[in-house]
């Protein structure tokens, strides 16, 4: 699987978070965002804020470093439950 992550600003709310385009065989596959200090507890984490094909999710999903997020994206693709949460 050839996984690229792509550094990008976005905008939640009036605030521009760090965030990642994550590529999968060069197609945009997830927006992931990096949760500010404003998010109290779950700071640091990274929140999917967009997924699409087998990477969209209806509930919310957090990791705790992007080694979980490229775990998760290949379980998901690997077709291992492809709609649940990790």
């Amino acid at each position: 699987m050839d996984l690229t992550l792509q550094p990008v600003r976005v905008r939640i709310g009036g605030e521009a978070e760090q965030g990642l385009l994550v590529f999968v065989e060069g197609h945009l596959a997830a927006v992931l965002v990096c949760l500010s200090e404003e998010y109290g507890d779950e700071a640091g984490l990274w929140f999917l804020e967009a997924g699409f094909g087998h990477l969209a999710s209806p509930h919310p999903v957090t990791f705790a470093d992007l080694d979980a997020v490229e775990e998760w994206i290949a379980r998901r693709l690997a077709g291992s439950n492809p709609r649940s949460p990790p």
